[in-house]
């Protein structure tokens, strides 16, 4: 699994992960495990799985660290 932080969330239920790398990774709030999408933090840690949405790249299984 790949770690990141959580670089924006927005009230729609999504957000996006800074890598590390230059480019962000979206997920979703349907993405989320053991966590909901209500107690999330920008600047917060979080692992996850690199996946492929309808529109690209997108975060897989993603928990808090």
């Amino acid at each position: 699994m790949a770690e990141g932080r959580i670089k924006r969330l927005t009230d729609k239920g999504f957000g996006f992960i800074d890598t590390g790398t230059g480019k962000d990774m979206f997920f979703h709030m349907s993405n989320l495990e053991g966590v909901r999408y209500e107690e999330l933090q920008e600047g917060q840690m979080v692992s996850y799985t690199p996946g492929e949405g309808p529109k690209g790249p997108r975060a897989e299984n993603v928990r808090p660290v």
